[in-house]
């Protein structure tokens, strides 16, 4: 499902084009390469990035109208996340991805890496094509995140003396780098000041927060058919997210079952069911509303009436996501 606000002109035809100029823009020399980047594209997905992308440009350019440069970079930063969720189903040996076969299930482990990195390097292209260093350094600091994202789940799995902190940073590295990036590089190609920059990159920080703690909710309480893959998939992998570290201060039955690693039959069953009847979900929903309030808080910063209409929409579609 694609983000479309409705209130705002002209955003729906920017992402249809969106949609086309992505596999467009993958094609490969090597029909398999081509065909893996197609796979998960032809998916879809809710495509909140670019949205917030095109967001920003209407909200601060003096105009309030979207550059072909800003249209680009909605394009790049979905490539982007699109490569990341390719070595992201390796690792995590997922199945499904929105309601399809993942890469390296319909592929093969080898395909699905190296389509991964054709995505990476495809992205790096048109990026340095826009001309614009500060927008390169921004956004290219967001592949190395995403890297440093991946090691610290890899340090923490299974590890049941995970801190809130630890969470918060991974989350950080893995999810809300890139939607805060992606704000600032928007602000930049506007010209915005520097304070603009700033806070609207704290606005995409505490949103990304917001979107990955209200995710690992949805991934305790959802289906497999609304999420687009296997429900409880962060337990079995021994990603250790906000409902469970907060419903490990209230129960210690959860340590025996991370300590086998969910390994016995039910084991991921039973900690779902302890971790609904804790305080977990609603304290890990606390935690997604204050970093709602963050971004909004940023937001009132810039003094740009417009863009706190435009962007709050998005803030209310992310914690509305639980409803």
């Amino acid at each position: 499902m694609t983000i479309i606000p409705k209130a705002i002109p002209n955003i729906q035809k920017d992402l249809v084009i969106l949609e086309k100029n992505l596999k467009r823009m993958v094609s490969a020399k090597h029909p398999i390469l081509y065909a893996a980047a197609e796979h998960l594209f032809s998916a879809g997905g809710k495509r909140i990035r670019p949205t917030i992308i095109l967001l920003v440009a209407l909200s601060t350019t003096e105009t309030l109208e979207i550059f072909p440069e800003h249209k680009r970079l909605a394009e790049i930063t979905e490539i982007i996340h699109t490569a990341s969720l390719v070595h992201d189903d390796v690792i995590d040996e997922c199945e499904k991805r929105r309601g399809v076969n993942t890469v390296h299930n319909t592929f093969s482990t080898k395909i699905a890496v190296l389509a991964g990195d054709f995505l990476f390097a495809q992205s790096s292209w048109y990026l340095a094509n826009l001309n614009n260093l500060e927008v390169v350094k921004t956004i290219s600091k967001v592949i190395t995140d995403f890297a440093e994202g991946e090691v610290r789940q890899g340090l923490t799995c299974f590890d049941e003396t995970i801190s809130m902190n630890d969470y918060i940073e991974k989350s950080f590295y893995k999810t809300a780098s890139l939607i805060a990036s992606s704000c600032k590089a928007a602000a930049i190609l506007s010209g915005t000041t520097l304070n603009t920059q700033h806070q609207l990159y704290l606005y995409g920080k505490h949103l990304g927060l917001a979107f990955q703690i209200v995710d690992d909710i949805l991934d305790i309480i959802g289906s497999t058919d609304s999420l687009g893959k296997p429900a409880g998939l962060d337990l079995k992998n021994g990603n250790l997210t906000a409902p469970l570290i907060f419903a490990l201060q209230e129960n210690s039955e959860l340590y025996k079952l991370i300590a086998r690693e969910f390994q016995q039959n039910q084991d991921s069953d039973k900690a779902i069911r302890i971790i609904k009847n804790s305080n977990g979900i609603q304290k890990a929903y606390d935690l997604a509303q204050e970093h709602i309030q963050a971004s909004i808080q940023a937001l009132s910063k810039i003094n740009n009436i417009l863009a706190q209409k435009n962007l709050t929409y998005i803030n209310h579609y992310i914690i509305n996501r639980l409803c």
